[in-house]
């Protein structure tokens, strides 16, 4: 288990890895899903065998209530189907943290509940906000699940120009599921839980 990092080249680092996702064209990416409400893309991740998965959708909401839901805090259990629990293990300062949190099983459980150690930062990009995380080796494993891998993942969040009560939300997430999976299985779920992920997140917005 490594120890913890110091936080603030981690964060700095994170956003500079995340604006330079935003700022790849578009035709490096090809569309996975689309729905009414997102269309999901990706392109192979140049962190590891999978792929870098990009979702974008406008939410009908202002900048700060959005990512409010979306970072670590008490909003993200209430809506987020997926996240089963969450922990906030150390508080940095108020804007960034390490959490622990579990995910439900997937796919009629072909993919285990998985647990993952992140860092998260959230920090001020444009008019709007940037919440991004990685995940740490550390802490102990709990028993029951398998320990999965976020690398370099985050939402931009910026009202649109013609009409501030509406954002632009734009995710970039690449999660190494880790433990015995075929890749098909993981992006079939992959695409499928963003475009559940903006469905969610809207219905709760409304609430």
């Amino acid at each position: 288990m490594d120890p913890l990092p110091n936080p603030a080249p981690l964060a700095s680092k994170l956003q500079n890895t995340l604006v330079r996702y935003h700022s790849i064209g578009d035709g490096e990416w090809r569309v996975a899903k689309k729905t009414k409400d997102v269309t999901v893309w990706r392109k192979p991740s140049e962190e590891f065998s999978g792929y870098l998965y990009k979702a974008q959708g406008v939410v009908e909401d202002v900048t700060n209530r959005i990512v409010d839901h979306i970072r670590p805090g008490p909003y993200r259990l209430d809506w987020d189907s997926l996240m089963t629990s969450m922990d906030i293990m150390e508080t940095f300062e108020e804007n960034c943290c390490v959490m622990r949190y579990t995910t439900a099983g997937q796919l009629w459980n072909i993919i285990a509940p998985r647990e993952f150690v992140d860092f998260s930062y959230t920090t001020s990009y444009e008019d709007g906000l940037l919440t991004c995380g990685i995940s740490l080796d550390y802490g102990e494993v709990r028993p029951n699940f398998v320990r999965g891998f976020n690398h370099p993942c985050g939402w931009f969040c910026v009202p649109l120009k013609d009409s501030p009560s509406h954002s632009l939300l734009t995710g970039y997430i690449q999660t190494e599921l880790r433990g015995m999976l075929p890749q098909s299985a993981v992006d079939t779920a992959m695409s499928s839980t963003l475009a559940n992920f903006y469905s969610d997140l809207k219905k709760a917005l409304k609430t």
